[in-house]
């Protein structure tokens, strides 16, 4: 019995995917929940698996765009599975039969060839590559008929000294779906919406403080380490409840207001940039948040995250500082209408209490859609993140470190 593997829906409004690779041959035999491939939406990447076992052929080629209920291989389930192992083994297996070599034939030189008019000579398309390349055709010996100068001869030709003779190769690849699918949503962005970005500073003493003294403790109770996105999650949903503006979006004339806090963090996965979403994340601890935060991030990192888990985010945080990033403007995650960027944490002088000592210091921005979020909001927004993250204490865990740890 043949069957005709079609391939199931990503998510709701897919209707197209891309088959990114194959992970097994035309004609191998697959076993049932086997992956296979690993396809390609707008949204994420996600593998294949055999419907059953049997001996597969392939009806896609990689690259090709595939609508969602189309056919893309086919599996022969009454074929026997193969003894022995797989056909390259078999290969292996069977004994090399050596054939005698004969003796080499001594060739009779060639007579010279005579010189004629064509020696020498570059046809026209090896002329303007030589001549490109600063190289006379007397430098150049031609291997076309009489002598000629052919094309590959010119390419082969190696330029005059102080000539430049560095690699000049290019590479020509097709963007995946969700590299497409991303560049589309960031220029329709950047057209669609009032963007503006505010900035701040962060004193990160407070928090290295507190890490240093719970971290160890934190991370032998719970099993996840206590990082900064903990802080800057629980800092962000204190400021939406704050400025509920920056926690809506737009839906044509209207503005839609959140009373909860899905937090779109962005991850850098193998396919390109994922956003998994903490769903209501101020109803977390620090131990829910970071404990969220490590599963996304280890779903993200071995392809294994699903559109459900990258939709429905009200508000995102972007951290390019763990690649050294020290000041950007971050692009809305739409239909979203903000987004906060961190960045690297630089020790720089800072005056205290009248005193100029060095402290550990963050830059942080808040890019967000003009025509929802005023100036007033925003910059509020900014500066109630930074008070939250200068006196974590009394503005995240009310005045009780242990409790708000779970320690």
């Amino acid at each position: 019995m043949i069957l005709e593997m079609k391939v199931p829906s990503p998510g709701e409004s897919i209707t197209e995917v891309e088959i990114a690779s194959w992970l097994v041959e035309d004609g191998d035999y697959v076993e049932k929940d086997q992956p296979i491939a690993e396809v390609d939406s707008d949204k994420a990447t996600l593998e294949l698996p055999a419907e059953e076992s049997g001996i597969i052929t392939l009806k896609a080629e990689e690259g090709d765009a595939v609508e969602v209920g189309a056919v893309v291989c086919l599996i022969d389930m009454d074929a026997a599975k193969p003894e022995g192992g797989s056909d390259e083994a078999s290969k292996a297996a069977a004994p090399v039969v050596e054939t005698p070599k004969a003796e080499p034939v001594a060739e009779a030189p060639k007579p010279s060839e005579p010189a004629t008019y064509a020696s020498g000579t570059a046809s026209p398309a090896a002329q303007k590559i030589l001549d490109e390349k600063g190289v006379a055709t007397t430098e150049v010996s031609g291997t076309g008929k009489d002598g000629r100068i052919t094309k590959e001869d010119a390419l082969n030709a190696t330029p005059a000294m102080g000539t430049s003779t560095g690699s000049r190769g290019t590479e020509r690849k097709k963007m995946s779906m969700l590299r497409r699918k991303v560049a589309q949503r960031l220029v329709s962005v950047k057209n669609d919406t009032a963007m503006l970005t505010t900035f701040n500073e962060v004193n990160m003493q407070p928090i290295f403080e507190l890490r240093k003294q719970y971290k160890e403790a934190f991370k032998a109770k719970h099993g996840v380490g206590l990082g900064f996105m903990s802080f800057f999650t629980l800092a962000v949903t204190r400021a939406l409840e704050l400025y509920p503006d920056v926690n809506s979006m737009i839906d044509g004339d209207f503005q839609v207001k959140h009373d909860f806090a899905d937090i779109s963090i962005a991850v850098s996965g193998p396919k390109g940039l994922m956003v998994p979403v903490i769903r209501n994340a101020e109803n977390l601890s620090f131990r829910g948040v970071e404990s969220e935060v490590k599963r996304l991030a280890l779903r993200a990192r071995d392809g294994q995250i699903t559109v459900d888990e990258m939709t429905g985010g009200t508000f995102t945080i972007t951290n390019g500082g763990v690649f050294g990033s020290m000041l950007s403007t971050p692009i809305i995650n739409p239909p979203q209408s903000a987004i906060l960027g961190m960045h690297n944490i630089v020790e720089r002088p800072m005056a205290v209490n009248g005193q100029v000592v060095i402290q550990p210091i963050m830059y942080v921005a808040l890019s967000y859609d003009h025509r929802i979020i005023d100036g007033k909001e925003s910059v509020g927004f900014l500066v109630a993140i930074k008070e939250a993250i200068e006196n974590p204490i009394e503005l995240l865990m009310n005045n009780n470190p242990k409790k708000a740890l779970e320690l």
